[in-house]
């Protein structure tokens, strides 16, 4: 039979209630930042009407004993994503931590309080965000300033501590590599940019710039390897596609499989590129060259920073590593 029962009240229930934000009800419950009287009143209120019981995190915070580091993301089951997670969750538990994971499934409002009123109402140390799309990004800023946050990505971002792998170095050396091959230009499939450019679709166009090679316009392809399969069918209709860097391996893989569908071999005719460094490319025929990300590191120097901030200690606004370019067989000379 069916649950009825009504659900007890979360704190966006008393935000909603109040007329305030949830950080505005979080800093009343935990007094670390001030709050107008005025809204203090109206928290207070509504919290008595919705009998509201302050949640767990709050306690915690009050107590200065949480144990718990939550990580928040657009996705969990994508490479750089599960491996990032893996290297916060490692050091975590090795420091005496547990590692809580909410996903944030959108950018839009209704999505971003959710997840981050899951957040709140947990006994939470401190926050990862895993800043690689537009729901990382909204979630970064409507944690509250009292809570110790580090983000992590590619692009840098003022304002928070955040530790970030040099993407547009990367990009701009390995299709810096496609040109002084002898191609004379480098078609872009960029996979779903966290802002309007990310630091791979930066360098790509800084490598073209700096080598006085025409700039096409960029394809988008989604998160799905299938996109780059249909992207790869068009591109090999263009006998002026010679070289093309793509936004991540399984794109790469999709194009390369699109590319053979219409006849094209590579790096025979077309040579193609990834990023990351999936365990996968070095298996994909033809292995593929591409820039390998060290995830777990990143999620590794992520913690590091967090833990830094949760102890009150001077903390660096920035940890930045820079990939790796791994040349396989995927590339080469374009043909005469």
């Amino acid at each position: 039979m069916p649950n009825n029962a009504p659900k007890p009240p979360v704190i966006s229930d008393v935000a909603r209630r109040a007329g305030v934000s949830v950080p505005t009800v979080s800093r009343v419950l935990n007094g670390a930042a001030y709050v107008s009287e005025e809204k203090r009143k109206r928290v207070i209120q509504a919290i008595e009407e919705l009998e509201f019981r302050p949640s767990a995190a709050a306690r915690a915070l009050v107590a200065r004993q949480p144990k718990l580091i939550a990580v928040i993301a657009g996705n969990t089951s994508r490479y750089g994503y599960a491996e990032t997670i893996r290297g916060v969750e490692e050091r975590a538990r090795a420091a005496g931590y547990t590692v809580t994971i909410t996903v944030v499934e959108s950018a839009d409002d209704e999505s971003v309080e959710r997840a981050v009123s899951l957040l709140l109402d947990q006994p939470i140390a401190g926050v990862v965000v895993l800043k690689f799309d537009p729901p990382g990004v909204a979630a970064l800023h409507r944690i509250p300033k009292s809570i110790p946050t580090v983000a992590i990505s590619g692009v840098r971002e003022p304002g928070v501590p955040q530790a970030v792998l040099a993407e547009a170095d990367a990009a701009e050396e390995v299709v810096s590599y496609l040109l002084e091959l002898g191609h004379k230009t480098v078609h872009h499939v960029r996979v779903p940019p966290s802002r309007k450019e990310d630091g791979r679709t930066t360098g790509w166009r800084r490598a073209l710039v700096a080598h006085g090679a025409a700039v096409p316009p960029p394809r988008d392809a989604s998160w799905e390897p299938g996109s780059g399969r249909e992207i790869g069918r068009a591109l090999a209709g263009d006998p002026a596609v010679t070289a093309v860097f793509c936004g991540n391996d399984e794109i790469a893989m999709g194009v390369i499989r699109g590319l053979a569908d219409e006849g094209k071999s590579v790096p025979a005719d077309v040579s193609v590129v990834g990023f990351d460094d999936h365990p996968l490319a070095q298996l994909w025929s033809p292995p593929l060259t591409t820039v390998d990300q060290d995830f777990a590191g990143l999620g590794s120097r992520g913690y590091d920073l967090l833990q830094t901030v949760i102890a009150g200690g001077r903390v660096r606004k920035f940890s930045s590593e820079r990939p790796t370019v791994v040349i396989r067989e995927s590339t080469a000379p374009p043909p005469a």
